[in-house]
């Protein structure tokens, strides 16, 4: 077999704190002569000066100052070393509670873990703690080592008990494939080499069941996900896109869809810096060329056109917060998702979960470092995305927090989030759509609105202003108003604080809340346009469907998206109405900003930044992009 034929596999090794890890590791180094000869001979002076009968090959691998210090492993540490038969990366984890984040981000992409249990102490808490986060990490195959059994007389009782308790365990436990090996890393049985000291174990070694598992239908072959690193642009005769296959297979002339454009294609060439491929797939890193040109940028994905991921913003995950700072259900973070990274909120936490006793804690309101649990996460725009259970690469993600930028939790996607009133209710119509009433009839405008702007003298539209609380939407709306009023135009001011006061009284917070009251603000504003007005909206309306649903209402070039654009603190140090300290305080639950998202407009016809504009240059550019679209022409 050449170097080349040869299969990787990563593993991670784990348990509870000197159950030998660091020892199993060396020894695997030391037997397949993964080390060199110097590395040995400093590794023996050092146990022969502290007095150790036996080479300590655990200093092999404690590379840390303070791992050498204490006889414990605290960061993760990889390894690497090959056989004749495959190539193996080790993630050695450590054991210790506190640091429950080192043993989830080395165990991440492992293919298989091996969790060692002292024969001498037997089940631990942190072995059942270690053996949920393999459930929760969905990693396929796991290698039960019962270490030290030199220490009990190589006893087969023990070995049979231990291994029975924790088969009784892991079958709460969501694991492919467990087996159980009684090893001593210390003297090398079982490791690399048949115990003679154990005849009555006829299983494999531990470095034969490494070599031989297989793993390869472990792997997602089926869904093709590309998301999209970097655009490769040399020259005007070429245009690739660049990134790594996070799962499936794909060859040139295969039909591909771009998202979120949608637009298809098919594939032309795939490129390598060792030449081009006949078929990609995963964990390659290539370059992609199509047959058409598309606007491709980073963070887009490319799928096949009838295999496509989930779309969402609002998402059930699992996640282990890693930050010493706790979760807070009011502040914003970056959820970086392959290649994508958008601003997102931690909008609920579901509950959180004992992992010693697998109790599920459903009264807590945040999580400490290493605490594990279930979420609902809001993002401000949508990201493609397959469950975790069924795609590693695009159902994992991880929280940043933007003002330190440190990992603040890595998490797993369960999916969409769902609710009772879903499966109860009827489907709803799509948004685009118009609700009408049954057992009526649409007869018409008794005057068409065309002969209203005649005599007005100007054409009727809708400025819709979108944007934070307090980025200053109704500050600019009631003077522009007010300037348009006097210079003799017919105008209506739509208020969010307003409508909420009748039109809209009966309605909260919710998502849905939310979208009913802008589709109820939409029908409202067009009823005004049709009777020739120019129609000024000051709503927060943080959703693109709900914004998107109010332009369809009205012809095309009448609706103008007004971004208000403002900085979120800016904004909550303004608190013009108190909302921002309500909701910190816990008054008011879901609000844009602090716990719920906003979703920016991606394109609209006018932004205005109003942290660095002054309310008068914010309306007259206004007014300016009024003359341009000949709403109005000499009026002001």
């Amino acid at each position: 077999m050449t170097p080349s034929d040869k299969t990787l596999l990563r593993f991670t090794t784990t348990g509870s704190v000197d159950d030998g890890k660091s020892t199993l590791i060396g020894r695997l180094l030391y037997e397949t002569k993964s080390i060199f000869e110097d590395q040995y001979a400093a590794v023996e002076k050092t146990s022969k000066r502290r007095g150790q009968d036996e080479v300590d090959l655990a200093l092999l691998l404690d590379g840390l100052s303070a791992e050498r210090e204490q006889g414990i492993t605290i960061d993760v540490a990889y390894r690497y070393f090959e056989t004749p038969v495959r190539k193996f990366i080790i993630a050695d984890t450590p054991g210790h509670t506190q640091y429950t984040r080192n043993m989830v981000t080395g165990a991440s992409t492992a293919d298989l873990a091996v969790i060692l249990i002292d024969a001498r102490h037997g089940i631990l808490t942190q072995s059942k703690r270690h053996g949920f986060i393999v459930s929760l990490l969905q990693i396929p195959h796991l290698i039960v080592a019962v270490n030290k059994m030199d220490l009990v007389d190589y006893s087969q009782q023990v070995y049979e008990e231990i291994a029975a308790e924790y088969k009784e365990f892991s079958d709460k436990l969501d694991i492919q494939n467990i087996v159980f090996i009684p090893v001593s890393a210390l003297k090398g049985d079982n490791v690399v080499n048949k115990s003679e000291r154990m005849p009555w174990y006829g299983g494999a070694t531990l470095l034969h069941y490494l070599e031989n598992v297989h793993i390869s239908a472990d792997r997602n072959l089926i869904d093709f996900r590309f998301p999209v690193q970097y655009v490769i642009r040399p020259n005007l005769d070429f245009r690739g896109y660049a990134g790594k296959v996070t799962s499936g297979t794909i060859s040139p002339g295969e039909e591909i869809v771009v998202l979120p454009s949608g637009k298809s294609s098919t594939i032309k060439s795939i490129s390598t810096f060792d030449g081009e491929l006949e078929e990609a797939f995963n964990p390659q890193s290539v370059v992609l060329t199509l047959n058409d040109e598309i606007d491709i940028s980073r963070g887009d994905m490319i799928a096949r056109k009838d295999n496509l991921p989930q779309l969402g913003n609002h998402l059930e995950a699992t996640i282990c917060w890693m930050d010493e700072k706790p979760l807070s259900t009011t502040s914003a973070y970056l959820l970086k998702h392959t290649t994508k990274t958008v601003r997102a909120y931690v909008s609920r936490i579901v509950y959180r979960i004992d992992v010693n006793t697998l109790h599920r804690d459903r009264g807590a309101n945040t999580y400490l470092l290493n605490e594990i649990g279930r979420v609902e996460i809001k993002t401000a725009s949508p990201i493609f995305f397959d469950p975790y259970r069924v795609n590693h690469g695009t159902g994992s993600f991880i929280l940043i927090d933007p003002l330190t930028n440190t990992t603040a939790a890595a998490g797993m996607i369960r999916g969409p989030v769902r609710n009772v009133d879903e499966l109860l209710e009827p489907v709803a119509a799509p948004a685009s759509k118009q609700k009408t009433s049954p057992h009526t009839l649409w007869t018409g405008w008794n005057i068409a609105r065309e002969r209203r702007e005649e005599r007005h003298g100007h054409k009727g539209a809708v400025l819709w202003l979108t944007g934070y609380s307090g980025s200053g939407k109704s500050t600019i709306a009631r003077d522009l108003e007010k300037e348009l009023f006097a210079a003799g135009i017919h105008t209506m001011m739509l208020d969010g604080d307003s409508l909420r006061q009748g039109l809209c009284g009966d309605l909260g917070f919710s998502d849905k809340d939310r979208s009913e009251n802008i589709r109820r603000v939409g029908e409202v504003a067009r009823l005004f346009f049709e009777a020739g007005h120019l129609v000024i909206c000051t709503f927060i309306s943080p959703f693109e469907k709900d914004r998107s649903f109010v332009r369809s209402l009205l012809p095309e070039g009448r609706f103008f998206e007004i971004y208000v654009k403002c900085d979120l603190e800016v904004c909550k140090r303004r608190d013009p109405n108190g909302l921002y300290r309500k909701t910190l305080a816990g008054e008011i639950k879901e609000f844009t900003g602090i716990s719920s998202p906003y979703e920016a407009p991606e394109n609209p016809e006018i932004t205005l930044e109003t942290d660095l504009q002054s309310v008068k240059e914010s309306i007259d550019r206004i007014v300016h992009q009024l003359k341009v679209a000949h709403i109005i022409e000499d009026h002001l």
